[in-house]
């Protein structure tokens, strides 16, 4: 099939390469984000799949919108059978939707109906999901409710971040979407309608959802460490400035402190939670680096009976 792929972010890069290298379709083009400031310059940055697109020699199409009548022309002008779509980051017009004859084909992170959004992999952490895994369906103008080609499962590991589990969902879900492109073209592969009974909803995971609330359990100040790392990151407040929880670990043995409530060693460094305490193994203070637990604590000489948060 002659292919338009969609997508935005480092995470897309390997769906995009698994189709360039499957050796049954042509990637006509790339649909991506407009380049976007970046660094402390905060010159204009393409997106990685814009530069990975660049590199294969393949056109690069960067709408505003969806609907700008100039894209839509040039799509129906390269006349696409199918446009695979990874994160690629805006919602798609029924006129887009429209063009290919075998419509807009998602890999969505995340075992649908369960954690429809654009945070799947950082909700399914946070809610102790023990199997995850993506999805490929058909887009329809609803909110990730298109009918479903294939899945593929994946375990969350105890101490997986969402960087972790993502990076994983990436690579199996770029076999995933080459063989559904292949499914599609073959005829095997029917798209099958999502059931009405298990939707679970992932909106975006901002700044105030990433902060730590200390007289929640242990095993809950974990998971969200986990699922906001790398982004938008966890943090607490500690002498009113900001601190980041980068890494924690829950200590089951540690019942003698009180939610907030910090304990430093030569070697370590321990919160109470409201259940029992988690050991801090690498934080962030306000402008600056990331650092050992132990050696912010040193630092910073926490006296008896200090906290973190308000």
């Amino acid at each position: 099939m002659k292919l338009v792929f969609a997508g935005t972010p480092e995470v897309a890069v390997p769906a995009l390469d698994a189709l360039l290298a499957s050796g049954r379709h042509e990637v006509a083009a790339v649909v991506t984000r407009p380049d976007a400031p970046a660094g402390r310059g905060r010159r204009l940055v393409a997106s990685p799949v814009a530069e990975r697109a660049e590199e294969a020699g393949i056109e690069v199409l960067k709408p505003v919108r969806p609907k700008d009548p100039d894209f839509l022309e040039r799509l129906r002008e390269i006349g696409p059978d199918c446009c695979p779509v990874v994160a690629y980051g805006a919602l798609l017009p029924r006129v887009a939707l429209d063009v290919p004859a075998h419509g807009w084909v998602n890999l969505h992170f995340s075992l649908l109906p369960a954690w429809r959004g654009a945070a799947p992999v950082q909700h399914a952490i946070m809610a102790g999901d023990e199997i995850t895994g993506a999805t490929t369906f058909l887009i329809e103008e609803g909110l990730d409710s298109g009918p479903v080609y294939g899945t593929v499962t994946e375990e969350i590991r105890p101490t997986d971040t969402s960087g972790d589990l993502l990076t994983r969902l990436a690579f199996a879900g770029a076999g995933l979407l080459a063989a559904t492109m292949d499914g599609i073209e073959d005829g095997t592969l029917k798209a099958v309608p999502q059931p009405a009974e298990g939707v679970s909803l992932a909106p975006k995971v901002n700044v105030e959802d990433a902060r730590v609330d200390w007289r929640a359990p242990a095993l809950r100040v974990d998971r969200v460490v986990r699922g906001c790392t790398p982004a938008p990151g966890a943090w607490t407040t500690f002498r009113g400035e900001r601190l980041k929880i980068v890494q924690a670990r829950p200590v089951p043995e540690r019942t003698d402190l009180t939610p907030g409530q910090l304990s430093a060693g030569k070697n370590n460094v321990y919160a109470g939670t409201g259940s029992y305490a988690v050991e801090l193994l690498w934080v962030q203070p306000q402008g600056k680096k990331p650092m050992r637990g132990a050696d912010w604590a040193r630092g910073v000489r926490i006296a008896a009976g200090e906290t973190l948060g308000d």
